[in-house]
């Protein structure tokens, strides 16, 4: 057991026993460097013999290369990739270099080595350690970290150490490791010790140490001297830099040859021992220049290089020369196979690059575009950075300073593309290049949180573009109007009229206009000219994109702002159609950043039509989406089931997702969970509060199609308050989208709130027209509200024989579908025209939990195991646990008697 660490070894024991148990876990180790993090590391590997052990290392040189921490962990593996599903398969083919093809989409990557890991474990449980984690290449810390959010039942123990937190890590379970208490620190430092010390040395090295093992096992190596009444220590301020310094005397006592010996070792991040003996020989260094750092314990050469500490590796580098360093990089770069490993042979030649040098950035350049094809975003951006840095045409070194911007925007740095184009701006002016510079700040202007600037930035590209690019042009004004929808009330200069206007001088798309050219013709003309001129053109537009046609990169890009003209123009059948459409490319395409927003839809798509089952499914894997990357969801989608339903939990719900849309200035997010809440306060038959929501909702014109949706409520509400002149006014407001629809929902919406307006036998007619009409859409709900109100209205009309008809056909599809709250509201009318309707009663089912019920359900619908995991982001080894626990619990012994076994 390690000194003063019972109690970290014991965590890491009790991990390991469930690990052999067949139970899968990921820890998090921080501490400052030389705590001991490593030699926690090293006792889970002694406790572990019974285990596979796979393990990797952060290097500082190498976090610039994509997925370099990811290959070195799964190298002993990769003879597995063919096994995997073919996506998974493909994407980690790409990213190790195997293959060649499109950027492969990071879920595909992470899904793949989780599988990958799986795999491997049912042979034996599989212990995996990632040290130094805070130098992990930023492409191999993602996936990680995916790996880590969805580890369930693969036995698999992934243990991460890391010197500091690692944002993207934040809530995985963490161990921090903290300096030795003084009885520990006082008995590591005897063990070390070779002469006597005076008790004041001794003091000041216990209080400079502060329990840092490592420090209590380096520090008493420095000579007698230096130790002298504690003085040396105070040479540097912090106290990794002591440690360091401490490490860079005893390096500075050894002979130049193996100083520069031990420089190449430093400033390799392969740790392959022929490629550093291949640049030694260059060097003129033979073999036993490595003897006198191997004697005093500072790098070992044997399979790998190992230095004994990180500090070391550090300590090495920093106190070269800088031309010391380069001469290091120049011999790295000529034992590096230019075919083999282009990207190192770049990366070296860049630092052996003294001043400007057009070949070597060609290289970087290269090697940036290799990187991207690989979805190594971040390496992308540090090649092209450091390529432009060798670049004298100022012209070109701004072209590469945009490139490096837009890729680290797409990596998610926003500060560092902040930079970069400033930098740009101050370079030559160029007029195509200032309209690129404009449309990325546009998009790190939305993805900061600051969306009323988004649209205007856009609408001022677009312009830009008219002349340069028509087709770019066209591109932004579709974005920027995309923009200003969401941003509603919030975008001030470049609202949504203001947007449409301007498209309507838009460059032409031509005599064949692809569906998103189509799609911005016939927004310009809704937002300028009303539903009345432009109903018909959305409806062809829309018609376009159902034909999916587009690659589906593009389609994925334009299906969220289609989708949205179906809610305007009150088209159902098109709703359903390219929600599923978008979803269905979106999952193939593994896009896991804009997931969470098409489920969203999706799930709207779903309550609409009653499928409320398929609502909450689909809002767990919105769920698991957030889990498993850490990307925050929209949170729309849990308030908009629980409202449906009556749940409870609805208000809660829906006070945060509306607190979260106005502080992202999200105006459209803001009247969809007013409209919301109007539904679920109509349900719960609280008509008050439901007016007053569905007015705030219908309060702000340019928040289009939620602000129609919520007039229906607002006037149900008002006509039940009796604010009959506020029923009329939203009836008038309403019709103007209903009429112009010609649609069976925008038709059926329309009698219906006619019907409430109604008296004697037009009122009864408009019920029977919107119960007709609602029937022959996909509105389920609107149906049965439907039958609802028109129950309700025959019963005061004293016609109880009727009203019971229409009020039983309402209460069975609420009772059916979910919708708690209207089902409540429906008995107490059929109570009160004389029909007891007995409370529902919960049959007792077998206790499946949620997730399993989830993986059932899609067992039962003939997904395999593969499937099931893709979509809920488990492994397929995961799913099939929870599918033998199912078996068991159900009674079963196979798929096929789920059907019958499973509700």
């Amino acid at each position: 057991m390690l000194v003063g660490r019972h109690a970290e070894c014991a965590r890491l024991d009790a991990l390991l026993t469930a690990l052999r148990d067949g139970r899968s876990a990921a820890l998090v180790v921080v501490g400052e460097a030389g705590v001991g993090k490593s030699a926690l590391l090293d006792h889970a590997v002694r406790s572990g013999t019974d285990v596979r052990v796979m393990r990797a290392s952060g290097v500082e040189s190498e976090m610039e290369l994509p997925y370099a921490a990811l290959h070195q962990l799964c190298l002993p593996l990769l003879d597995g990739i063919n096994r995997l599903p073919t996506p998974q398969a493909d994407a980690l083919a790409r990213i190790f270099g195997m293959r060649a093809g499109d950027v492969p989409s990071p879920f595909f990557v992470g899904l793949g080595i989780l599988n990958l890991l799986a795999d491997a474990a049912r042979e034996q449980p599989l212990l995996c350690l990632v040290d130094d984690a805070h130098w992990l290449d930023e492409a191999s810390a993602q996936v990680l970290t995916f790996v880590a959010r969805r580890l369930r039942a693969e036995s698999i123990l992934l243990v991460i150490a890391s010197r500091r937190a690692i944002p993207a890590m934040q809530g995985l379970a963490e161990l921090t490791v903290r300096g030795l208490g003084s009885e520990d620190a006082k008995q590591l430092l005897n063990s070390v010790l070779r002469w006597p010390m005076d008790d004041g040395v001794r003091a000041a090295i216990l209080a400079e140490a502060r329990g840092n093992p490592l420090a209590l096992l380096e520090l008493p190596l420095a000579s007698p001297d230096r130790l002298a009444g504690g003085y040396g220590f105070l040479e540097a301020s912090a106290l990794p830099g002591r440690i360091e310094e401490s490490f860079r005397r005893r390096i500075a006592e050894l002979p130049a040859d193996c100083q520069d010996l031990l420089l190449l070792a430093a400033a390799d991040s392969t740790g392959d021992p022929v490629l550093v003996w291949r640049a030694a020989a260059s060097l003129g260094l033979s073999p036993e220049a490595a003897r006198p750092a191997a004697e005093v314990d500072l790098l070992a050469i044997g399979v790998r290089t190992a230095f004994r500490h990180g500090l070391v590796r550090s300590a090495v580098y920093r106190s070269a020369s800088a031309e010391a360093r380069r001469r290091a990089h120049r011999a790295l770069a000529e034992a590096t196979s230019a075919q083999a490993d282009p990207d190192r042979r770049a990366w070296h030649l860049a630092h052996a690059t003294e001043n400007q040098d057009e070949a070597v950035a060609l290289e970087l350049e290269a090697s940036a575009d290799r990187a991207q094809s690989r979805g190594g975003l971040a390496a992308a951006a540090a090649f092209l950075e450091r390529a432009a840095s060798l670049t004298a045409d100022p012209a070109v070194r701004a072209d590469r300073e945009l490139a490096a911007a837009q890729a680290k925007y797409h990596a998610g740095a926003p500060e560092g593309a902040r930079v970069l184009l400033d930098k740009v701006e101050a370079g030559p002016a160029d007029e195509l290049r200032s309209a690129q510079v404009r449309h990325l700040r546009a998009y790190m202007a939305f993805a900061t949180g600051d969306s009323a600037q988004a649209p205007v930035l856009l609408l001022d590209t677009a312009r830009r573009f008219e002349r340069l690019d028509p087709v770019l042009s066209r591109e932004n004004y579709l974005d920027a109007l995309a923009y200003a929808l969401m941003a509603g009330r919030y975008a001030d200069r470049a609202t949504v009229a203001d947007v449409a206007a301007a498209a309507l001088t838009a460059p032409s798309a031509g005599a064949d206009p692809h569906a998103p050219d189509q799609l911005l013709d016939a927004y310009a003309v809704l937002f300028t000219e009303g539903h009345a001129a432009g109903t018909a053109l959305v409806r062809r537009a829309l018609d376009a994109f159902r034909r999916d046609e587009l690659p589906v990169a593009e389609a994925t890009r334009w299906l969220v702002i289609a989708a949205h003209g179906a809610y305007e123009i009150w088209d159902d059948e098109a709703w359903e159609a390219l929600t599923a459409l978008n979803v269905r490319h979106t999952r193939a395409s593994g896009a896991l950043t804009m997931l969470p927003v098409v489920l969203t839809q999706r799930i709207a798509a779903c309550l609409h039509a009653g499928r409320f089952q398929d609502a909450a499914d689909l809002l767990q894997e919105s769920e698991a989406v957030a889990e498993a990357t850490g990307i925050a969801r929209p949170a729309y989608d849990a308030a908009a089931v629980a409202a449906w339903r009556g749940d409870t939990e609805a208000h809660a719900l829906i006070q945060a997702a509306e607190a979260t849309a106005a502080q992202r200035g999200e105006g459209l997010g803001v009247t969809l969970i007013n409209y919301t809440n109007a539904v679920l306060h109509n349900g719960l038959g609280a008509f008050e509060q439901a007016k007053d929501a569905a007015a705030l909702a219908a309060a702000n014109l340019t928040e289009t199609a939620f602000a129609s949706w919520a007039l229906s409520e607002w006037i149900e509400a008002a006509i039940r308050c009796g604010d009959r002149n506020e029923a009329e006014h939203a009836l008038e407001r309403l019709a103007r989208t209903t009429t112009p629809s010609g649609t069976a929902w925008g038709a059926g919406i329309e009698a219906r709130s006619r019907a409430l307006l109604a008296e004697g036998p037009p009122a009864d007619a408009l019920y029977r027209e919107a119960i007709d009409k609602l029937g022959r859409s996909h509105g389920v709900v609107a149906l049965a509200r439907a039958h609802l109100l028109y129950g309700e209205w025959l019963r005061r009309q004293g016609r109880e024989p009727d009203a019971r008809a229409h009020l039983t056909t309402a209460h069975t599809t609420f009772t059916d579908i979910g919708a708690q709250a209207f089902a409540h509201r429906t008995r107490a009318e059929l109570t009160a025209s004389g029909i007891s309707v007995p409370q529902p009663t919960t049959t007792p089912t077998v206790e499946l939990t949620e997730q399993e019920r989830q993986i059932a359900r899609r067992a039962r619908e003939g997904r395999s195991n593969a499937e099931i995991g893709a979509e809920l982001f488990l492994s397929a080894r995961t799913i099939e646990w929870h599918l033998r626990k199912v078996f068991t619990k159900l009674g079963i012994s196979s798929r096929k008697e789920l059907r019958t076994a499973l509700p």
